[in-house]
């Protein structure tokens, strides 16, 4: 999808985990990358790089998904990831084995975990007003916001990996003509949402809680997300019960699961609260939230749009915070399960995290590089997310997360 290989993003300070397969390994397993090259950690293990991380199963990195090792907890994943650094550190002497690495360009990335669970908050304070006037006229803080992140619960079935198409969903909306006629057929409004999203590892057992100074041994790493949204189907559905076919269609996330170690550099003080929030959102560590910028692109006639420059720091919630909110009420949280930041967003035009914002629901139309003009997402776009901390010489980023639309199916095809 794009020509940039995003080497940058992957210097020896990240060390990300994903799953990969290519021609000499067919099998999808896990992976790590460095710059513009992927490497299979099951090779390593039979080398003996990860003799000194203590309980790891033989085969965990054999298997076609991460969670098995992601369950293992913080401690074992930070053992693995400084182990790799140390063999590819520059100085080193280490070799690793033949067709252990491999160019990015010759493999096929896969989804990193199963994914049981998915739930979407809503962390930012920008965009919860911006939506709400752009949608019911009126710029309003639910009374919820400021005493936890809202959420709710999405569709894992329909999480995909970056690259996959997407397909515009059916559903029935409002006329926009006649406002009491309600249509069925494609969404017309079709958008995307600028997210992060927690993969969680080390599960929470049912029944047990957990609070926000325990997030950090359970969240295994954080993906980019893009919440693809049927604002005109949603904007139906969604009072009384919430979202559901405006929102269940797909939801795509990037192939590489960044650790909060590598994060970890780019740790700073999360947003202040006006008043006190409940214990169990209290965090305990100064620096609750990440310096990482987030860019948007609408792509369309060969050409990229940039449509939004966000940052993470201006949300009002933070990872630890939705983590917490998610546990407290005792239903548990398996390996793989994604908690998501909702759509991040700014206070300028610039830097709105979804076209409903940005347009304000189709009324401020805008226009694309290659002249054409748009409210929403057309069949043929594509959507491209990207994330970054740091320099191109120790950056830490996410590489892309893209998908391109797909006109929706007819009833006339059927089941398939």
């Amino acid at each position: 999808m794009s020509a940039d290989s995003y080497a940058h993003h992957f210097s020896i300070a990240n060390i990300p985990f994903g799953i990969a397969s290519s021609s000499t390994h067919p099998a999808p397993a896990a992976v790590t990358r460095i710059r513009d090259h992927v490497i299979f950690l099951d090779a390593l293990l039979e080398d003996g790089v990860f003799r000194n991380t203590k309980g790891l199963p033989r085969n965990v990195f054999q298997q076609s998904t991460l969670n098995n090792f992601a369950a293992l907890g913080r401690e074992s994943a930070t053992s693995v990831r400084t182990a790799i650094q140390q063999a590819f550190k520059p100085d080193s002497n280490y070799k690793p084995p033949l067709n252990a690495v491999i160019p990015v360009s010759q493999v096929k990335m896969h989804m990193p975990v199963h994914v049981g669970d998915f739930t979407d908050f809503s962390c930012s304070e920008d965009h919860v007003v911006n939506a709400g006037e752009a949608v019911f006229g009126k710029r309003a803080v639910p009374p919820g916001f400021p005493h936890y992140p809202l959420g709710y619960g999405g569709r894992s079935s329909s999480i995909v990996i970056s690259e996959t198409p997407v397909q515009r969903p059916l559903g029935q909306y409002r006329s926009k003509t006649e406002q009491d006629n309600v249509l069925f057929g494609p969404c017309q409004d079709l958008d995307y949402e600028l997210e992060l999203a927690c993969i969680i590892g080390k599960p929470v057992r049912m029944g047990d809680i957990a609070t926000a100074a325990d997030a950090d041994e359970h969240i295994f790493g954080v993906v980019l997300l893009n919440d693809w949204s049927a604002r005109d189907i949603l904007g139906l559905e969604i009072v009384p019960l919430g979202p559901l076919n405006g929102k269940s269609f797909t939801t795509s996330i990037s192939p590489w699961v960044v650790t909060l170690d590598a994060l970890a550099p780019f740790a700073i003080p999360a947003a202040v609260h006006s008043s006190p929030v409940a214990p169990y959102l209290e965090d305990p560590n100064p620096n609750g939230t990440y310096s990482l910028e987030l860019t948007a692109e609408v792509l369309s006639g060969g050409l990229a749009t940039q449509v939004c420059v966000a940052k993470l720091e201006w949300a009002r919630w933070s990872f630890r915070h939705i983590f917490a909110h998610q546990a407290i009420g005792g239903c548990g949280l398996g390996s793989g399960d994604i908690i998501a930041t909702g759509t991040l967003s700014g206070k300028t035009l610039q830097a709105l995290g979804c076209l409903l914002e940005m347009t304000m629901n189709g009324k401020r139309p805008f226009k694309l590089k290659d002249g054409s003009i748009r409210t929403f997402l057309e069949d043929g776009d594509g959507v491209r997310i990207t994330g970054f901390a740091g320099t191109p010489n120790d950056g830490v980023g996410f590489g892309e997360c893209v998908g391109v639309i797909n006109p929706a199916l007819t009833l006339s095809r059927g089941v398939q």
